[in-house]
């Protein structure tokens, strides 16, 4: 069995060898009959286009510099126009006016009074526990940190 194994590892190699000098012989092949076999007009458009690379990319690779900044411009602008708090993903507080998107919504003009109304109550609920949430866990926060802040000094102090 072993012997199997290396007989097919050796076999591979010998594949692979083989494959890679075909490789290598075409490609010398190809490339010194096609620089043998060039004309004068061929051998002018070879020199031409490798000048014309030559002298112009460091202007490409300025102006590919240039396209770059901006964009990571454009992208810093766009994460500076976000506050810490959207950062972090804090709940913003409803505002409190009577008066909700209600006006705006589709078929609110054609409802009159009648449609208008529902659920006004419920949103000013809603709201309100909110609010109430948040200033909550605003407190707790606030305490949980003041006591920190009180085993901190407490440290240093000494009788």
């Amino acid at each position: 069995m072993s012997d199997e194994i290396t007989d097919l590892i050796v076999h591979l190699g010998n594949r692979v060898r083989q494959l890679v000098n075909l490789i290598t012989d075409r490609v010398t092949n190809n490339v010194t009959s096609s620089v043998t076999n060039m004309s004068a007009q061929q051998w002018i458009r070879l020199v031409a286009i490798v000048g014309a690379y030559a002298l112009l990319r460091p202007f490409i690779i300025k102006l590919g510099a240039k396209h770059s900044g901006k964009e990571f411009e454009k992208a810093q602008q766009d994460t500076a126009d976000l506050t810490p708090n959207e950062i972090r993903g804090e709940l913003g507080i409803p505002d409190e006016s009577d008066d909700d998107d209600d006006k705006n919504m589709p078929g609110a003009a054609e409802a009159g009074a009648t449609g208008a109304d529902w659920g006004k109550k419920a949103r000013k609920r809603q709201r309100r526990m909110i609010k109430q949430l948040l200033d909550a866990e605003e407190a707790r926060l606030h305490e949980t940190f003041d006591e920190q802040e009180d085993k901190d000094i407490a440290e240093f102090l000494t009788d």
